[in-house]
């Protein structure tokens, strides 16, 4: 088989359209080996019709309704978007509840990683020191603080690997008392508690702000090691607003002093073995195409069941890009207690839409339906994919802390970078993403491994993409093949292995969900 010989992918036997392989698309013309004629040219993983499908029919892919035909298709036509009439979500009521019993996997043993084992019980991929902050107007000073503790005390605490602003746009001007304004205190509090921040924790705070640091860390909520072995009820904080600052050197020179002494804590960790059931894997997509649910996100299900069978923890999130497949999520829960809290989140998240005048319509963007995905309902099938076949075990709402084992569903918006910030609070200490149309996402606080989804994308950005599972669509590689790959990588990365987002530094910002009224 050549690079010119014209490749398609139908997910299921039921399908009536299949997706373009080949880069750059198809021309009219292209004669497939079955005889299937393009009656108009097809760009790179956008839909070919297989058969006529007449106006008002559905239009089938992974065998599942993504809409319904607006007008006649006529065999070998392009499947564009204005050919799709989304459907109308899947109601809330009547759906499978435990019913897919768990499928049989052996455990997998012996597998391990060199970590920083915490006195909690966790362990942290990285050694980092986190700086919390009480509100944003504090940042600018936090970030100047942060680049000379880089520059003059780093270098004397070689062990540490970072020194992290955990900086953000809350904390005053807010609600702060609103039922809903629970969800970024919780947030910013579980942040600051993430294993790689080694149990460690000091904070900046203006002073004049309403989310005060009593607020966000009651007594003894985490209680802080000091450098002689003694223990603290709280992180220690420095208050910009404090008379003893007289100009802006001497506020830097108390962030850099605390700082140090957080650093020789931390200094003292070393790796130790780890079994891979202490990972806590975040997985995510974004920048999402068609190939999405066809290569990348079926190789991190394969990985996600591998780390299941180790005994990790594996979080999948983003509401809207699982909405779709309620019904796939439910069937799979351990029990109802669990199918129930997962419809609860998405009847949330449904109101919380209607308020803003919007649905699950508006969550695909331009460059997901330039890369083949018509609607929401298509995206959601290749979303869902990234959770494996494992039982769903636990479902966590915005911010919370993972407590459990397994596979875990912890409802989040589908925004990357609130989505990411929600999985760094709920604890995880490794976060995969992946990527069809690219994105040079990366987290300061974990180390972010990303997945292409097609050949030419790992091509072009061959120094920022990690694993290329476009192989996959090419018949180079198997979903199998792919996920094992990414498995033993997470150990290597939890191991100290820098991914291409840590190379080059590249750190989204953490941004919180706050669904509290803004005063």
């Amino acid at each position: 088989m050549t690079a010119t010989t014209p490749l398609r992918i139908r997910m299921h036997d039921n399908d009536n359209v299949a997706i373009v392989v080949n880069d750059g698309g198809l021309p009219a013309g292209t004669v497939f080996d079955d005889g299937l004629t393009l009656v108009e040219g097809v760009p790179q993983g956008h839909k070919v019709a297989l058969q006529d499908i007449p106006r008002g029919q559905p239009i089938l892919r992974y065998n599942v309704t993504i809409g319904r035909a607006a007008r006649d298709i006529a065999r070998g036509s392009w499947v564009s978007e204005a050919l799709v009439e989304m459907p109308a979500a899947r109601e809330l009521t009547n759906l499978p509840i435990a019913t897919v019993p768990a499928p049989k996997m052996e455990p997998l043993e012996g597998y391990t990683f060199m970590g920083y084992r915490n006195e909690d019980g966790s362990v942290g991929t990285r050694n980092i020191l986190a700086i919390t902050t009480t509100v944003q107007c504090v940042s600018g000073v936090v970030e100047f603080a942060v680049k000379r503790i880089k520059d003059e005390l780093l270098p004397k605490y070689p062990n540490v690997d970072d020194v992290v602003g955990l900086e953000h746009t809350y904390g005053c001007g807010v609600a702060i008392d609103a039922p809903n304004a629970m969800v970024p205190i919780r947030t910013l509090h579980n942040i600051s508690k993430n294993p790689n921040f080694g149990g460690q924790a000091m904070v900046v705070s203006l002073g004049c702000e309403k989310l005060q640091p009593t607020r966000l860390f009651p007594a003894n909520s985490i209680p802080i090691r000091r450098h002689d072995g003694s223990m603290a009820a709280e992180p220690p904080v420095v208050c910009l607003q404090d008379n003893g600052h007289v100009g802006f050197m001497s506020m830097i020179d108390s962030i850099m002093k605390t700082a140090e002494e957080q650093l020789k804590v931390l200094n003292a960790r070393q790796r130790v073995p780890c079994p891979a059931s202490d990972l806590v894997v975040g997985v995510q997509c974004g920048g999402s195409d068609a190939f999405s649910g066809v290569t990348a996100n079926p190789a991190v299900g394969f990985a996600t069941d591998l780390l299941v069978r180790a005994g990790a923890s594996v979080m999948f999130s983003e509401v809207t890009e699982v909405r779709d497949g309620i019904d796939q999520l439910t069937s799979r829960a351990i029990n109802a207690e669990v199918a129930a809290e997962m419809i609860r989140e998405m009847d949330w998240y449904d109101n919380y839409l209607k308020r803003g005048g919007v649905d699950r319509s508006a969550n695909t963007t331009p460059g997901n339906k330039k890369g083949g995905l018509s609607n929401i309902v298509e995206k959601a099938m290749g979303s869902i994919v990234k959770s494996g076949s494992s039982p769903i075990s636990g479902v966590l709402s915005p911010g919370e802390k993972l407590t459990k084992k397994g596979l875990i569903y912890a409802a989040t918006p589908a925004s990357d970078f609130i989505c990411g910030t929600l999985q760094v609070a709920a604890g995880m200490n490794l976060h995969i993403f992946t990527t069809g149309r690219g994105t040079p996402y990366g987290l300061a606080e974990v180390p972010v491994i990303k997945v292409a989804t097609r050949n030419d994308l790992a091509r072009r950005w061959h120094d920022l993409m990690d694993v290329n599972a476009g192989r996959i669509a090419s018949g180079e590689a198997t979903i199998a093949d792919v996920g094992w790959e990414l498995f033993h990588l997470m150990l290597d990365v939890a191991s100290g292995k820098k991914t291409w987002a840590e190379h080059w530094k590249l750190h989204n910002a953490l941004v919180l969900f706050n669904p509290a009224p803004v005063t």
